[in-house]
């Protein structure tokens, strides 16, 4: 059984002012509707978790009646790190899940064959993520000011969402950080704390994260391409 956790319990701070970036309006449904649309539709998923902040589990509600979500899902507040989140949706998950997604709502430009490819990845791995070889040149700087080196972007990587995981090792990794007091932005790095390994799976359709107003415009081009039921976007394509 496949499990998905939605996560979408941030206060959306780099948005600026009072935006919740997670209920814009963008193609015609909040942003929401669109990474969760994404899950439902999926043969592969069988339920989806959804976590939210305690003032917006009502609003989730009606929006699964509003769009006719149809796969088993929940609902469940969130903590006050990412980690928390993700903890408190797999204690939701249901008992015989072997695999869950770990999905950031505000990415909702997600290929379905990219979330597939996850899935397959870490039944055999154990650990997946989605991730794009970085092709900028990268400098690292002590104080935002003057570069103090520049990193071989030949081993780099940048990781997005899903991330991917047997749902044990999941368990495992995310206990382990807690225990040692750790704080981490990003599911895989728990991992990094018990050995497992974690499979980079690559797709090559635009997979954004809306993050700051200037982000808007991609994503919603982008999904509004999607529901007119356009080609896949190639990568990297830009309006």
């Amino acid at each position: 059984m496949n499990s998905a956790i939605l996560v979408a319990a941030g206060r959306s701070t780099r948005m600026g002012g009072q935006v919740d970036k997670l209920w814009l309006t963008l193609a015609g449904r909040p942003l929401l509707a669109h990474a969760w649309e994404t899950f439902d539709r999926l043969a592969e998923v069988h339920e989806v978790i959804v976590v939210t902040r305690a003032d917006r589990t009502g609003a989730v509600t009606e929006l699964a009646q509003r769009f006719g979500f149809r796969k088993p899902y929940r609902v469940v507040v969130g903590g006050p790190r990412r980690q928390d989140s993700v903890w408190n949706g797999l204690q939701a998950l249901d008992p015989r899940a072997e695999l869950v997604a770990v999905q950031d709502a505000a990415r909702p430009c997600t290929h379905p064959d990219l979330i597939r490819s996850c899935y397959e990845a870490a039944r055999r791995t154990g650990a997946a993520v989605a991730a794009q070889p970085v092709t900028d040149t990268i400098k690292e700087s002590d104080d935002g000011r003057f570069v103090r080196r520049t990193l071989d972007r030949t081993r780099l990587w940048a990781v997005q969402t899903p991330q991917t995981f047997q749902v044990q090792v999941l368990q495992r990794a995310l206990a382990e950080v807690n225990r040692r007091g750790l704080e981490i932005t990003d599911d895989t790095a728990a991992c990094e704390w018990i050995g497992q390994p974690v499979e980079l799976v690559v797709h090559p359709a635009p997979n954004p994260k809306l993050t700051r107003p200037e982000d808007v415009p991609y994503v919603e081009w982008l999904l509004g391409r999607a529901r007119a039921g356009e080609p896949d976007r190639a990568a990297g394509a830009v309006p």
